[in-house]
């Protein structure tokens, strides 16, 4: 099968059908393939699990290591179920490369998180007393505003999870696993409570609406 011969020339690399029928074959080809195809993930993790090694700092190259053979197992099974939707916008090894990346980084930060307690408060810190007076009098002002409409125009589960992502900077994939649910649901989440909130911040004053937008 030509994956799995050493490329030594741009004319012997895999065309991006051979590719996508060899990964599809359920036959040792598709095996093959399939084993190529890790390798290649398994660099592109590697490397990324090496950029983001400062959030690990008691992690050894052992642990690193195995971080970026499970970011690849995972990116596998994601490219697998997703390769009826590549388009050939770019070159496939391109196409699958980004998968190993977002992988590692999501193993990371998961690893990073693993012994944190995420915090899900219902109200926002207090702003910093040492600023000046003004300052302080119209941060005070907008954290009042804000807060109200935290409180009264978000559902319980909006505001907990709007001030773990965009307070507490939880990684929405950490989010995602410790309220057994989606990224995607989070997200939709997200953007109505950011909606209702500029909703609210714009009935109060605090905020200019949004100018409408006229059609030609």
């Amino acid at each position: 099968m030509t994956l799995m011969q050493p490329v030594t020339s741009a004319t012997e690399q895999p065309s991006d059908e051979s590719w996508v029928a060899d990964l599809t074959d359920p036959g040792p080809s598709g095996l093959a393939a399939q084993r190529t195809l890790h390798d290649l993930l398994l660099r592109a993790a590697r490397l990324q699990v090496w950029r983001l090694r400062h959030q690990l700092p008691g992690a050894g190259s052992v642990d690193l290591e195995d971080l970026a053979q499970q970011a690849a197992d995972d990116a596998l099974m994601a490219v697998l179920s997703k390769l009826d939707t590549f388009e050939g916008r770019s070159r496939f090894t391109t196409w699958v490369y980004k998968f190993g990346i977002l992988h590692a980084g999501v193993a990371v930060r998961r690893q990073a998180w693993r012994h944190r307690e995420v915090p899900l408060f219902d109200s926002i810190h207090s702003p910093d007393p040492g600023s000046t007076p003004e300052a302080y009098a119209e941060s005070s002002d907008l954290l009042r505003a804000v807060e109200a409409a935290i409180t009264h125009d978000l559902t319980s589960h909006q505001r907990r999870v709007a001030l773990a992502l965009l307070v507490d900077h939880v990684p929405i994939d950490v989010l995602a696993e410790r309220l057994s649910t989606s990224r995607n649901a989070l997200y939709k989440t997200l953007h109505d409570a950011r909606q209702r909130l500029r909703e609210s911040l714009c009935a109060s004053g605090h905020l200019d609406p949004a100018p409408h937008r006229s059609t030609p």
